[in-house]
């Protein structure tokens, strides 16, 4: 009934006519053919799509830093650094350590700092550290214990991307 396609590793239907219910044979219906992509293919989905810690992730480790060239979403829980173009941690995410990006939005908790351009605390936040910014809003019910503080230096706010000078910026701190 099905032939195995090497190509893309996919079950496909073998052709010819298919068994009807009522024992008679219905001609083959024909599938229009979809773009292979695999889950695993970055080439499209990584310049504008969303990376996303799952609920069933846990990320922890010393000194470690998850970079997102574009957005990211925290459904899970990470205990490190997160920088990204934008960061959204969902009423499931948390994060434990600094939260670095140009637009972060915060549903769930952050316990560390945050640095962004702009900072959105939902009503369901829970945030204890300091958030540095250059636009922030509050939502009521919001939790937040911290200090706030206004900076119109976007290179101070900007997220690192690059793994490089991340690296290297931890090999001359552990070097003093």
């Amino acid at each position: 009934m099905f032939n195995s396609d090497s190509k893309n590793g996919l079950l496909q239907p073998k052709p010819g006519p298919l068994p009807l219910a009522s024992g008679g044979l219905q001609p083959p219906r024909q599938i229009p053919p979809t773009p292979s992509q695999s889950p695993f293919d970055r080439s499209s989905s990584a310049s504008t799509g969303t990376s996303v810690i799952g609920t069933d992730l846990t990320i922890l480790g010393e000194r470690i830093t998850i970079i997102s060239a574009n957005r990211l979403q925290v459904d899970g829980d990470v205990r490190g650094n997160v920088h990204g173009k934008q960061v959204v941690i969902t009423e499931e995410g948390s994060v434990t350590g600094t939260v670095c990006a140009e637009e972060i939005e915060v549903r769930g908790g952050v316990r560390g700092a945050i640095r962004a351009v702009t900072v959105k605390l939902h009503a369901t936040a829970k945030v204890d550290g300091d958030v540095t910014h250059q636009n922030l809003a509050i939502d009521e019910g919001a939790q937040f214990d911290g200090r706030v503080r206004r900076s119109n230096d976007r290179a101070e706010l900007m997220p690192v991307l690059d793994p490089e000078v991340i690296e290297r910026s931890r090999t001359d701190t552990s070097a003093q």
